[in-house]
């Protein structure tokens, strides 16, 4: 056994946690290996990365010669490590990995890299235990990063079983550990190992482990009827309305990872449609595995927000959890970054909400974000530390993304995945009655405000349906949108900007540009609704959506066509009709096209063939310069809507829409301090709708 100690520090295996174990895919290897272990390269740093001054200075195009054009060029060539590695190692099992013989693996990667820099800050756990069982011969090397994205080697373990066999287990295993202190990581960083095989022999490794001293854990177990005394436990809230096939997919993945429920009280499954879950296939069978882990509920279809509640709701009723996980039932799970999130809440100085990344379900290696920011001037998000949405981790591993070292803070986490402790549920309340948007911004501000962090911690996510092929304001969702963006500001900005008043009217000529006038009623419909006052939202919520689908019938955008044969032929082929220019240049002609829309008499009310179609990814303000109707396609490729311009509409919407954004900002601190005050959030208030809206068996 090779070791490596602090002075002082305990040996002893009982004062240790396993806080993350190493994990590999099973099935679906070919799309997400990369985000589990690669082959390992030769590291290859940007001169960005040893010199931040260069982020000061524009670039010199003016004056760069033949030379900085080359060295330019080379310093842009990415370096990466092959993710395929067919020939590099093999996936075993889940806890399992053989190196073939003579190659090299890093497992500096999305879920097998430490996060230490988030247990730096986040808890006080003074080192780290790295562990493993490992047979043949090789090297395993432990690395840290800093928040730059350097590296530097921590220790290297020589293994040789074949010349060490008094210390092997029955099946030719060594066991190895190490203990790393938690140092120069106050930025960022990660924890990780490679390992590398002997040129004739291959090395297995099994059951590496990351783990933490027991003793620095600050939540304790529930003494009210825990299933486990020892630990602390949980409870899931799944919400779903007609996905029951994917929502049994979550569940049967969780009734078959014994680790995760070893620590389950309950799934609550709450079912607000008619496609019900219990009628899928195997139902029965998984029920019966969870036995009392699974309660089945049933309730008007409410939106995302009264469901979770309801795991919510119930988890405090019940009052054996330490914890609700939110969790979407179309999202595909890692069980291991459940237990995850988990086991780090149980070491947080003080009670924290954890969350998950959100991976692309049609592009698994893709990251959709780390976390997010508020911006409390535009009442919108915008990506942590300005790192960019959607990163591949296939085209640029973690290893060789130096920028993803460094520790990101956020100020929420979407509720795809997201843990939250029930200590602060007692004290801030449940969701806000949002049906849908905004429910998890909303709810992380409000922790904000009593002192309660969100955490997105890496090697924590799920996969998800990306919002690539969905555009809310073609949709009833433009209301909801609409609506709970400026409850959210009502609620944690008590004193309007004066963006806000811009955003509005941005927000109307955006969607009005582009002939998208159903999203103008539902715009301002949203806005009413606010200034009728908090209790209203709350009593409106059940029937609220089918007063918003009601209220888009009768506009051309909302007539949607399957058959394209069913309308005559666009008079032109759609031409890209502009080319790239400055962003300036974009701005001048933005405003040009929004004042000759408000002067304009153009009316395709009437029109008999389509100017032109449209396709979803060009359907921006742009290409509806000069239109008068358009066959737009939506973003899912499966209708298309006859898009008409009114231009007397569109005049008289944006009048209206200015009428009431300003009627809503003159009594904004009156209707701030309105909503902060109500009680439409509490459990008391929620537990009176669920009892008018269950529905019973």
């Amino acid at each position: 056994m090779h070791t490596m100690y602090q002075s002082g520090t305990d040996t002893d295996d009982r004062n240790w946690e396993a806080v993350s174990r190493v994990v590999f895919p099973v099935s679906d290897q070919d799309l997400v290996l990369p985000l589990y272990a690669i082959e390992w390269t030769r590291p290859h740093l940007t001169d960005d990365v040893f010199n931040p001054r260069l982020d000061m200075e524009k670039m010199p195009f003016d004056s760069m010669n033949s030379k900085a054009v080359r060295h330019l060029l080379n310093e842009s060539i990415e370096h990466h490590a092959d993710t395929a590695a067919n020939d590099v190692f093999t996936v075993d099992s889940r806890h399992a990995m053989t190196v073939l013989a003579g190659r090299n693996v890093s497992l500096c990667t999305f879920f097998n890299a430490f996060p230490a820099s988030y247990w730096k800050r986040w808890t006080s756990v003074s080192a780290v235990r790295f562990s493993a069982k490992v047979r043949g011969t090789g090297e395993i090397a432990l690395y840290k990063s800093s928040g730059r994205g350097l590296f530097s080697a921590l220790d290297t373990i020589s293994v040789d079983t074949a010349h060490d066999e008094a210390t092997l287990d029955a099946d030719g295993f060594a066991s190895i550990e190490t203990v790393l202190p938690m140092n120069g990581l106050i930025d960022g960083g990660y924890f990780w190992f490679d390992a590398k095989a002997g040129n004739d022999t291959a090395l297995h490794i099994e059951d590496a482990q990351w783990s933490v001293p027991r003793g620095e854990k600050t939540a304790a177990p529930s003494d009210t009827g825990s299933i486990s005394t020892a630990s602390t436990t949980l409870s899931i809230a799944i919400t779903t309305f007609n996905r029951a096939k994917y929502c049994m997919r979550q569940l049967r993945t969780i009734a078959h990872e014994p680790a995760l429920v070893e620590r389950l009280d309950t799934i609550y499954c709450t079912d607000q449609g008619t496609d019900l879950v219990r009628n899928q296939p195997g139902f029965k069978q998984v029920a019966e595995e969870l036995g009392s882990r699974l309660t089945y509920l049933r309730q008007t279809n409410m939106g995302g927000s009264a469901g979770f509640s309801r795991g919510m709701y119930e988890t405090l009723k019940a009052g054996t959890s330490s914890y609700t996980l939110l969790l979407d039932d179309d999202a595909i799970s890692e069980p291991e970054a459940i237990l995850r999130a988990l086991q780090f809440a149980d070491y947080t100085r003080h009670p924290t909400i954890v969350g998950g990344g959100m991976l692309h379900l049609d592009n698994r290696t893709v990251l959709y974000t780390q976390g997010e920011r508020f911006n409390p001037h535009t009442v919108w998000m915008d990506p942590s530390q300005g790192l960019d949405y959607n990163h591949d981790f296939a085209r640029f591993p973690l290893r060789d993304s130096p920028e993803r070292h460094r520790r990101i803070d956020s100020d929420f986490n979407g509720w795809w995945m997201c843990l939250i402790p029930t200590a602060i549920m007692k004290e801030i309340g449940l969701s806000m009655p949002f049906f849908i948007k905004f429910d998890d911004t909303e709810y992380a501000l409000r922790a904000a405000e009593h002192g309660y962090h969100t955490v997105c911690l890496p090697g924590v996510a799920v996969w998800h349906q990306a919002w690539h092929d969905k555009d809310p304001s073609r949709t009833w969702e433009e209301y909801f949108f609409q609506r709970n963006r400026w409850i959210c500001g009502l609620l944690h900005c008590p004193k309007p900007s004066r963006r806000f008043a811009f955003e509005m009217l941005y927000g109307d000529v955006n969607v009005g540009i582009k002939l998208v006038y159903s999203a103008l009623r539902l715009r301002h419909m949203g806005l009413r609704d606010i200034l009728r006052g908090p209790q209203y939202i709350l009593d409106s919520m059940p029937g609220k959506m089918a007063q918003v689908q009601q209220a888009r019938k009768g506009f051309a955008d909302t007539t949607l066509i399957t058959d394209v044969d069913e309308v005559p032929a666009p008079a032109r082929e759609f031409t890209m009709p502009f080319t790239p220019t400055t962003s300036k240049a974009i701005k001048k002609s933005g405003l040009k096209a929004i004042a000759r829309a408000l002067v304009s008499h153009g009316d395709g009310t009437k029109d008999a063939q389509p100017d032109v179609a449209i396709p979803s990814d060009q359907a921006i303000w742009r290409s509806f310069v000069g239109v008068n109707s358009a066959l737009v396609t939506s973003p899912d490729g499966n209708t298309v809507a006859w898009c008409r311009r009114d231009s007397a509409l569109f005049r008289q919407q944006i009048r209206e829409g200015l009428r009431i954004s300003q009627t809503l900002l003159k009594n904004w601190e009156r209707l701030s301090q309105e909503y902060r005050e109500s009680d439409i959030c509490s459990i008391d208030a929620w537990g009176k709708v669920f009892r008018e809206q269950t529905i019973a068996d």
